[in-house]
């Protein structure tokens, strides 16, 4: 067994070197064919080089030539441009100013076109604006007067104003400014004086004498007492501050003063002064902002005038109250116009029905003369004439001719209406006991 393990070493380490030996003569080999590439390649560049060297010898030369005729170029340029250039400008300038003065010529005669043109279009607007400014200065001028007068009104309103509020603070001027509010209010709701309302009606009780401003009367028989009441120097006050605090403070007085009026007129009792007792007792406030900024400010203002039997009103609320009043007037009129048209037409019916019997005595008495005249021709055609018309056979002259009487036949209408026929007792007289008509020319029976 080693000796078969030493033999196949020692074939394989021959092998490897007879690998080694081929390997070693083949880069020889190699190495003599590189070298001859070598030399060959550095022979072609020795040749290259050379060749190259000559190339940019002869590119030098013609760089040389070049540039010597490019600056003869240039020169020779310079000069034919200059010339060129002269002669260029001087023409150029030769048919601009022909070129220039054909165009002015053109350009004068154009613009003179158009100016006029523009003249034409111009004068009518020349002339508006003319007018425009006339009446632009006019009404400048006028309305400068209209702010002057605004101005003069202005100050005249302000003056105005600075009187009402001072009349306003003295108690008797605002007494009767609230006495005019509220008959102002009871124009509007349609109220008539001394019919619907009555003014300072007074009554005394206690020894003391009670004038309410109004006292509206309602259609049952009972009234509404109306008093009028102006608390306005805190919300004058009010008005005239700037500070919200001290307006705020201003506005809640204003309120107690208005409850201090609502206190006084319930302590006055009116429904115990008149008779019979007054339906509602109103406070009039001749503003409605008096009284919406006291209930603003006071919230249960409106439950204590209940309480105290005062109703307080504004002027917007009192005319609604007062149209509900007058619109009960009306329909109590209403209903008394109503009540006599019924008596009247009572009375009208009566007497229509008495005017239907002398209708029906009329269509009586007229079916019976009717009746009676046909009875009276017919006898006397048959009885009467016949014989007269004999005279004139026996030769008896006579100047006229006996009429030929006819019987009218009267047939009288009969009313249809109810009320207007006649009653059947009444009625037309029988006919059997009408004498028939004998004819013309017949003997008398």
């Amino acid at each position: 067994m080693v000796l078969g393990a030493g033999l196949g070493l020692s074939a394989a380490l021959g092998a490897l070197a007879w690998a080694l030996a081929r390997t070693a003569a083949e880069r020889k080999a190699d190495n003599a064919r590189l070298q001859e590439e070598l030399s060959q390649a550095q022979q072609e560049r020795a040749r290259l080089g050379a060749e190259l060297a000559a190339e940019r010898g002869a590119a030098a030369d013609k760089l040389a030539m070049l540039t010597d005729a490019e600056a003869k170029l240039r020169e020779a340029f310079a000069a034919l441009s200059s010339d060129a250039l002269r002669q260029n400008n001087q023409s150029f300038l030769e048919l601009a100013s022909t070129k220039l003065a054909e165009f002015q010529e053109t350009a004068k005669v154009d613009l003179a076109g158009r100016q006029q043109a523009i003249e034409q279009l111009v004068q009518p607007l020349r002339k508006s604006l003319d007018e425009v400014e006339r009446v632009r200065a006019g009404s400048h001028a006028k309305l400068e007067e209209q702010l002057r007068a605004l101005a003069r009104t202005h100050d005249s309103l302000q003056q105005e104003t600075n009187k009402l509020v001072r009349a306003l603070r003295s108690p008797n001027q605002r007494g009767r400014w609230g006495e005019v509010q509220l008959a102002n209010v009871l124009e509007r709701a349609g109220m008539i004086a001394y019919c619907d309302y009555v003014e300072k009606e007074s009554t005394e009780a206690d020894g003391r004498r009670l004038t309410p401003d109004m006292i509206v009367r309602l259609p049952n028989g009972s009234c509404i007492v109306i008093d009028s009441k102006v608390p306005i120097d805190a919300y004058l006050n009010a008005a005239d501050t700037a500070d919200d605090t001290v307006r705020e403070g201003l506005l809640r007085d204003h309120a107690r003063q208005v409850r201090d009026h609502i206190r006084a007129l319930g302590a006055k009792s009116y429904w115990a002064r008149f008779s019979p007792a007054p339906e509602l007792v109103v406070m009039f406030l001749p503003g409605d902002p008096l009284l919406g900024t006291a209930l603003q400010m006071d919230p249960t203002l409106f439950e204590y005038a209940v309480e105290q039997r005062v109703i307080p009103a504004s002027p917007l609320t009192l005319v609604a109250l007062l149209r509900t009043v007058a619109m009960a007037w009306q329909q109590q009129r209403l209903a008394q116009n109503a009540e006599v048209i019924h008596t009247l037409g009572m009375e009208l019916y009566d007497r229509l029905v008495t005017m239907a019997d002398y209708v029906a005595d009329v269509g009586t008495s007229l079916r019976r003369a009717g009746a009676a005249y046909d009875q009276f021709v017919g006898s006397l055609d048959a009885r009467v004439l016949v014989s007269a018309r004999r005279f004139r056979e026996l030769g008896v002259s006579a100047t006229k001719e006996l009429p030929d009487l006819s019987p009218i036949h009267l047939e009288v209408r009969e009313p249809r209406a109810p009320e207007l026929q006649v009653p059947t007792q009444e009625s037309l007289i029988d006919a059997e006991v009408l004498v028939p008509a004998d004819p013309p020319g017949a003997e008398p029976t």
